[in-house]
């Protein structure tokens, strides 16, 4: 860098010909901080689904002293409502060091079928038009897959390209599949626009192995593009609660065994077999009690179905001291998903889990992602999906069984430190990244090489 300010000031150097000046500024440029625009519809302070991790990547980026820019919308998953205030067509903050952006899109009352789709794509377009900076890499956070396809475009028409990574949390293809939405048509769709964006992207990060071998084997795309990052933590180390006081704040007997279900009510989580659950438990006299905490677009549906269960909670989203301490004061913590899903989502809920040191149930299709986390983990069991009975049953076990649960627990904290620190999966990340921008880097001086030899 000093060698190019002196080339600067020297008066005895030759006149600058353009050429020589696009090297000389290129040279300072890429002795520069790396710099990174990530572009997601959900960021903090949102605090389910990918926000958290994408809030947790910015600043952790920014922290390891990489330029960091989110462009994303205003907070309103999983209420699928934008606050009643602070809400404009556009705006910019700097938090925790990282430049947010916020642009503002249409939210479906009814976040299903097209009316999701139009959701996604009036962010893409949002995005796609914003002032991207002049990022190394550019990174692309999916869900939402249609506004992404709509910045890889972008962004392939762009006359100074920028690598492009495509973090993939969840994969559509399989997700239509597993959900039996939308039909054969949409689902070819769906696979086609999911095809199409990963293979124009320069690299594509999967959160679980499995996810890998779908997008290789299923969808085509080369196997040197994926890398494997896993979600981590994203919760600070919980602190200690009282937790009978917990218990008695939330209104739940020191009797009761509270089996709780944290993070998003949709399809995919298939909770009618909860509230079916709750129902058997009622009718048993069981000492079991299902809470479910937060929203998401099936939980009126739920509240309804549910009216005459008085062993099914329902309770709003809580802020990040109150969440960590109902999840420590539960009994049991619980992921539920629809028969038929196995592959399409590793659910994001299991890193907090484990970080509560409470025991997982997991009712799940047996073979798939969640029933190999969990037993992996060793913090936790797992019963079949959409089987209620089985569920009360294990529930009523775990729960009564104060040394075994504490052993479970136990096991799934400590797998949480040795797998899943958001110090080593943002190190992963800035690797990726990194190999990314010097390929962006290297592209650079091609170009420059070659506009050189033309003039």
């Amino acid at each position: 860098m000093a060698g190019v300010g002196r080339a600067f000031l020297d008066p005895r150097r030759p006149p600058l010909t353009p050429v020589r000046d696009r090297a000389l500024r290129y040279s300072r440029t890429v002795q520069m901080p790396p710099s990174v625009t990530i572009i997601g519809m959900n960021y903090r302070p949102e605090s389910t689904g990918n926000a958290p991790y994408t809030g947790s990547l910015a600043e952790g980026l920014h922290s390891r002293g990489w330029g960091t820019k989110v462009i994303t919308t205003y907070p309103h998953y999983p209420s699928w409502r934008l606050p009643s205030e602070g809400v404009r067509w556009s705006s910019s903050s700097v938090d925790a060091g990282v430049r947010v952006d916020r642009k503002r899109h249409y939210v479906p009352k009814v976040p299903r079928g097209l009316h999701r789709l139009l959701g996604e794509i009036s962010f893409g377009l949002r995005a796609a038009t914003a002032r991207w900076g002049r990022p190394d890499v550019v990174l692309l956070v999916s869900p939402a897959l249609f506004s992404s396809a709509i910045c890889v475009l972008r962004s392939k028409l762009a006359p100074r390209r920028r690598p492009v990574v495509l973090w993939v949390q969840d994969v559509y293809t399989l997700g239509l599949e597993e959900t039996g939405q939308g039909g054969k048509v949409l689902a070819r769709v769906m696979a086609t626009v999911e095809r199409w964006v990963m293979r124009n992207s320069d690299g594509v990060v999967v959160i679980h192995e499995r996810f890998a071998e779908v997008l290789s084997q299923r969808l085509g795309v080369p196997e040197d593009k994926i890398s494997v990052v896993r979600n981590w933590t994203h919760l600070p180390e919980p602190p200690a609660v009282d937790r009978e006081a917990v218990r008695k704040s939330f209104g739940w007997g020191a009797d009761e065994i509270i089996v709780l279900h944290a993070g998003n009510m949709g399809v995919k989580q298939g909770l009618e077999n909860v509230v079916e659950a709750g129902r058997l438990a009622q009718d048993r006299g069981s000492a079991v009690r299902f809470v479910l905490l937060g929203g998401g677009s099936e939980r009126a549906r739920l509240v309804e179905l549910a009216g005459d269960v008085a062993a099914v909670e329902f309770l709003d989203s809580l802020d990040e001291e109150r969440y960590q301490a109902a999840m420590a004061a539960a009994d049991v913590l619980l992921v539920n998903e629809k028969a038929g899903v196995a592959t399409m989502a590793v659910p994001s809920k299991l890193t907090s889990y484990f970080s509560a040191g409470r025991p997982v149930l997991a009712a799940t299709d047996p073979g798939g992602i969640t029933e190999s986390e969990v037993l992996r983990s060793g913090g936790g069991a797992v019963v079949p999906a959409a089987d209620p009975a089985a569920l009360v049953e294990r529930a009523e076990q775990i729960g009564a069984d104060v040394a075994l649960a504490a052993r479970l627990g136990e096991q799934g904290r400590k797998f949480r430190l040795e797998h899943l620190t958001e110090e080593a999966g943002i190190d992963r990340y800035t690797e990726v990244l990194a190999g990314q921008a010097a390929r962006g880097t290297r592209s650079k001086v091609r170009r420059s090489r070659s506009r050189s030899q033309e003039d």
